[in-house]
């Protein structure tokens, strides 16, 4: 009853309140955005794949330098490649996720709910089979998920669906509650945040 009528409701009047409360910071911040570099986007715009496979565009904040080879990921890079790609209020963005706002309208909209299965990118073929497996599609992507809450880019996809699965098994509004508010300490804290890697990956294409 939750997961499939009122858990839609919620998204929705948290998705609103939130939205009028965040309006003015999130306008600052793309202020400031636009300050540390006047050529790019405030939003920046990628496709995930969504709920039952559905691709729909995720909206962030740029956190990236608008003269960013296109060919770069935005998960993967080397930390030299980061250093020098991602703008100063970029790097903050990413390391308290507050890049992740603009998606308080994905949530409205549908795409996404507040808690659930992080989206990820059609190329990401491992997660999205073991996703498949675990019988997870019919949920949406959420701002936040379990998998986040135990680990975030630390986990192997294995993990990531394992976690997610806890999720849809034990999903209600208590809990739904819960993992909201155990995020915000991890926010705080960047537990489980890594950016840059060892080598390139090339598998995300930037979509201004």
């Amino acid at each position: 009853m939750y997961a499939r009528y009122i858990k839609r409701v919620v998204d929705i009047l948290l998705g609103l309140i939130a939205a009028v409360l965040l309006m003015v910071p999130m306008v600052m911040i793309g202020i400031i955005i636009k300050i540390d570099d006047p050529k790019g986007k405030v939003i920046f715009k990628q496709t995930r794949i969504g709920r039952n496979g559905k691709r729909f565009k995720i909206l962030k904040f740029r956190t990236m330098r608008s003269d960013t080879p296109k060919h770069l990921p935005n998960n993967c890079m080397t930390p030299e490649e980061y250093d020098e790609y991602t703008t100063k209020i970029g790097k903050w963005l990413r390391k308290t996720s507050v890049d992740e706002l603009p998606q308080i309208y994905n949530i409205i909209k549908g795409d996404m709910s507040w808690v659930g299965p992080r989206p990820v990118i059609e190329k990401e073929v491992g997660l999205l089979n073991a996703r498949r497996s675990a019988g997870l599609e019919p949920f949406r992507p959420g701002l936040t998920g379990w998998a986040q809450i135990n680990g975030r880019n630390k986990l192997t996809d294995e993990e990531k669906a394992d976690f997610d699965a806890q999720y849809v098994g034990k999903i209600s509004l208590l809990f739904d509650l819960v993992c909201m508010w155990k995020t915000l300490p991890l926010v705080i804290s960047k537990s489980g945040f890594t950016e840059g890697c060892e080598r390139i990956d090339r598998i995300t294409d930037f979509e201004e």
